[in-house]
């Protein structure tokens, strides 16, 4: 495992990291939490000293099951990011019917809020990392979200101030680099082989500004491990079912079959393991957070970390 710093102002974490929205019990399909556990010890045996949540995740679920794991192994030089700023503490279930009750807040209050729960979930006296948790432009465009960054970290609740881009939106959304550069010390972005929209604007602020970058959705919820086709479907319960409906699936399978003479040049390496060094190829980009429910989907991503970066004149244009 490689290890790097997270920007000029962030922790040392691996390259390769763990993402828990899966193991959080809903949006995923069937999880098993003893299954689950034990994909967060791989992680940390493997070396993974990031572990990305958020409270939302299984509603609070993913951050207590990680707080067990710590609890059983010791926080040691673990990082632990979370997010805030979707609330299921107050919503209906008309809020969000795709993700559950669900609705997006980013008053000043709650994020306070939402932080000092998910202290008490994880059972740290204060969040290495506190993300606000993708929020749209126009929440954005408000002081209450980066005030409550501001008042959390001057009160010692938060090590480091992070923000999730919302997906498709990091053009749009980059000028707050500009704005809050010297609050933010960490951003975490949608990035993968098959979408490359942060490369434009939000990549070069963000090495401008000297900003830690998380890459998540690297493997495209599962797509470039190389598991789908056209015919795969998902279960009611799985948000996959929307974000990789039928249409969705057919257009991202027809752009990977471009990227195939990457996967040829490293065929050594699994599907999984070539989209994961991608993401940690481009100079902005630290470190990346594959989601895993199982050991052995562990132990396949953290093996991108030894690899390394692929050079830039390997990798086919979109």
């Amino acid at each position: 495992m490689q290890y790097t710093q997270l920007g000029k102002r962030g922790p040392v974490v691996s390259t390769v990291g763990f993402g828990a929205w899966a193991i959080g019990g809903m949006n995923w399909g069937e999880t098993d939490d003893a299954v689950s556990k034990r994909a967060l010890h791989e992680a940390l045996d493997h070396g993974v000293t990031l572990i990305d949540t958020a409270d939302v995740y299984g509603f609070g679920y993913s951050e207590e099951l990680i707080a067990e794991v710590i609890a059983e192994r010791g926080k040691n030089d673990v990082v632990i990011a979370t997010k805030a700023g979707n609330d299921f503490y107050h919503s209906t279930e008309n809020d969000d019917k795709g993700y559950g009750p669900i609705r997006q807040n980013a008053d000043k209050d709650y994020i306070i809020y939402a932080a000092e729960q998910s202290l008490k979930r994880l059972n740290v006296d204060a969040l290495d990392i506190l993300q606000i948790h993708s929020s749209n432009t126009e929440l954005l465009e408000r002081d209450d979200p980066w005030e409550a960054l501001e008042i959390l970290k001057e009160q010692g609740k938060i090590l480091h101030a992070g923000w999730s881009v919302q997906s498709f939106k990091e053009t749009e959304q980059a000028h707050f680099l500009d704005r809050y550069h010297e609050l933010l010390d960490v951003i975490q972005v949608r990035y993968n082989l098959l979408e490359r929209e942060a490369e434009k604007e939000l990549f070069p602020r963000a090495m401008k500004y000297g900003i830690g970058v998380i890459v998540r959705i690297p493997l495209l919820f599962g797509l470039l491990t190389g598991k789908f086709n056209k015919n795969t479907r998902f279960s009611e319960d799985d948000h996959r079912s929307f974000n990789l409906s039928p249409e969705k699936l057919a257009k991202y399978l027809d752009d990977l079959d471009r990227m195939q003479p990457l996967f040829d040049a490293y065929s050594e390496q699994t599907m999984t393991q070539v989209s994961l060094r991608f993401c940690i190829s481009h100079p902005a980009c630290h470190t990346v957070i594959p989601g895993a429910k199982t050991p052995a989907q562990v132990a396949d991503n953290c093996q991108a970390s030894d690899f390394g970066p692929i050079p830039g004149e390997m990798i086919p244009e979109l």
